[in-house]
Order: structure tokens, then C-alpha cells, then sequence
């Protein structure tokens, strides 16, 4: 049975629901999160919400540990004043929800197993691009199939030993591409398969403006950079 992957949906509420819909045409056992589901966006709250229901699997990223630390030494300015603000408006049910995610997960589908991370395998803040990618991380995980996130970038790479993949990001695509990017794995087949979606990009930067959130952070999203 395939399941679904999202990743970086950085409190973007707009394209999460249309990614929702999307997911709804699909037949899928389950759906999993990469990681950074708040950060940039307007609607951190509405995002940890859909998430804990919609999942099964989530794991934090360099954004939850940035939100929940108030720690942004390693960010740049824009990033900085939105995960400061996302610090500041997070309700205490998001809190605590971030809080009992793991680093790392590890699960079986379908006899293939699955190890997922949102930078590395070491780190929540190292990218790993498809040109990074190698056949021996597989196997330092034990795993058949590897989901990464953080590039924001979606690639698919096949190994002898299985898969390594990137869905991309939900709500801040940074490949050219403004629309929404999740995958869709069929673990038995080992194969993953990415699928864009059009949300309402318009809402999404008038939401983030409104809030005082830098500029930057929205029109980034008309361009996918």
C-alpha cells in the first residue's frame, strides 16, 4: 500500500490544505512528515494541528528546534524574526505536540523499511541534495527506503540497495517551481513518485504581510526561491 510524504510546510496553511485535498484523491495507507512543519508562514497553530491528525509519522526540523530554543545564531534575519515570532504565537498544544515529535523515525510499510530524517542522518541542519546522496546511508540506517527534507528541492535517486528521496517542500518550494510538492511512495515497488499541486499563493503572502512577518518571506512563494 503507498503512503504519502510532506515536508517544510513552514506554517504555510494554504498550501497544507490544498496538499490535504491532493492526498485525498490518492488510495494511501498513511501519510508522514519530514519535518519543519512551522517557520516563515502565518499559521503555525492551524498547521501543528492538521498535522498531528493527519499523520502518522512526523519528525521536527531545524525550524522546531529553532521555535522551541528561540536559538537563531545560524539563521538569516528573515528567518530569524519569523521563527521569533512563531516563538511568540505558538499556543501551548503546538508546543507541546513539537515537543513529543522525534529527531528521527524509523517504520516498516509493506515489508520495505523506512528511516526518515529531515537534514542528514546526522544533523536537522546539514542538506543533503541528490548529487549527496549515496548507497551507503542506506545501510548506515538499515533502512530500504531513506526520506530526507531541508533542501526544499524534490529528487528520487535508486540505488542497488533501495531509495533516497526528497518530497519537497509543501509550502515554500525552492526548485523554480511555486507549486506545492509532496511524494507518494509505493514501498513493495521501491519506486516514489513526486506530485505538485497549485494552491492559493495570493492568500498565502497577504496572510504573512499581515502579520508584520517580513515581506521577503511571501514573495518568495510567487517564484519558488
Amino acid at each position: 500500500m503507498k503512503f504519502a510524504v510532506l515536508s517544510d510546510i513552514h506554517s504555510n496553511l494554504h498550501a497544507l490544505q490544498a496538499a490535504q485535498d491532493k492526498i485525498k484523491e490518492i488510495d494511501v495507507e498513511m501519510v508522514v512528515c519530514a519535518g519543519d512543519i512551522i517557520g516563515y508562514g502565518a499559521f503555525p497553530n492551524e498547521c501543528c494541528e492538521i498535522v498531528k491528525e493527519l499523520t502518522r509519522h512526523c519528525i521536527f526540523g531545524n525550524h522546531e528546534v529553532s521555535v522551541l530554543t528561540r536559538d537563531t545564531i545560524w539563521m538569516n534575519p528573515y528567518a530569524a524574526k519569523a521563527s521569533k515570532w512563531t516563538s511568540d504565537v505558538l499556543n501551548q498544544e503546538s508546543r507541546d505536540y513539537l515537543l513529543s515529535i522525534e529527531q528521527c523515525a524509523k517504520f516498516e510499510s509493506t515489508g520495505a523499511r523506512v528511516a526518515m530524517c529531515h537534514g542528514s542522518i546526522d544533523s536537522a541542519v546539514e542538506y543533503v541534495y541528490e548529487d549527496d546522496t549515496r548507497d551507503s546511508m542506506l545501510s548506515s540506517v538499515g533502512a530500504d527506503i531513506l526520506i530526507l527534507g531541508h533542501t526544499h528541492i524534490p529528487y528520487m535517486k535508486k540505488f542497488g540497495s533501495g531509495l533516497i528521496l526528497n518530497p519537497g517542500s509543501i509550502g515554500q518550494p525552492r526548485d523554480g517551481d511555486p507549486r506545492g510538492s509532496l511524494a507518494v511512495i509505493d514501498p513493495e515497488a521501491r519506486t516514489c513518485c513526486i506530485i505538485r499541486f497549485d494552491y492559493d499563493i495570493e492568500s498565502a503572502w497577504t496572510s504573512i504581510v499581515s502579520k508584520g512577518l517580513p515581506d521577503y518571506l511571501g514573495e518568495r512563494l510567487f517564484i519558488g526561491r
